[in-house]
């Protein structure tokens, strides 16, 4: 049944309007994000399929676009939306009562959200101000063969362009064990070697997992 042929106190944004969002179900929230289905399909079916497919809300929101557009009905306009709503409930999510890097502590807060529950490695910059207040953070690199995980140059740009005095670096293990590889302990060398040529204060490095998490540097 589409959308539009359900009775219109049982559609999906009048019931948000009358009873608020805790009230709706899964599909129904999804349906609202895909607007529209497929071929033949509507918006209540395509999110059931992808319910179905994904086997709940945490696994379809780690789910990279192209698993998503793999599915009939998920073009990469839909795909794009589901990945842009996951993200920012990830980011509102975010620890907002520290808002300075002090201790390694602060910084595995900060990052966190960003980071656990990816299937991919990413790397997060946290950038601050000359008292360690938080300016901004930032996704500046994700894992591919095609690249390095810490790219040095747009990491210190990325720092400048915001004006930042300090930073700091997170980045996750996908696979569970935040022990820091000979690569993590590289990369850190250098991105401190590179803060230190252009004037910024590099603060600290972490590898996050689901459950834990270590420092890199010594």
């Amino acid at each position: 049944m589409l959308i539009a042929d359900l009775p219109r106190t049982e559609r999906p944004r009048e019931r948000l309007s009358a009873l608020g969002p805790t009230a709706l179900a899964d599909r129904e929230l999804l349906s609202m994000l895909l607007g529209t289905g497929g071929p033949g399909t509507g918006a209540h079916a395509l999110a059931e399929r992808l319910l179905a497919t994904f086997g709940s809300i945490p696994a379809l929101a780690r789910a990279h676009p192209t698993d998503l557009t793999a599915l009939p009905g998920i073009g990469w306009a839909k795909a794009a939306t589901l990945v842009s709503a996951f993200e920012l409930a990830r980011r509102a999510g975010c620890v907002e009562a520290r808002r300075q890097v002090t201790s390694t502590l602060d910084l595995v807060d900060l990052a966190a959200p960003l980071l656990r529950g990816r299937t991919r490695e990413r790397l997060v910059v946290v950038i601050c101000d000359t008292a360690n207040r938080v300016l901004h953070c930032e996704v500046v690199s994700e894992g591919s063969a095609e690249r390095s995980l810490v790219p040095v140059r747009e990491v210190i740009v990325s720092v400048l362009r915001r004006d930042g005095q300090a930073f700091a670096l997170a980045h996750n293990h996908p696979a569970g064990d935040p022990t820091p590889s000979p690569a993590d302990r590289e990369a850190t060398d250098r991105i401190e070697q590179a803060a230190g040529a252009v004037g910024l204060r590099f603060l600290d490095h972490v590898v996050l997992t689901d459950a834990g998490w270590a420092r890199v540097c010594d």
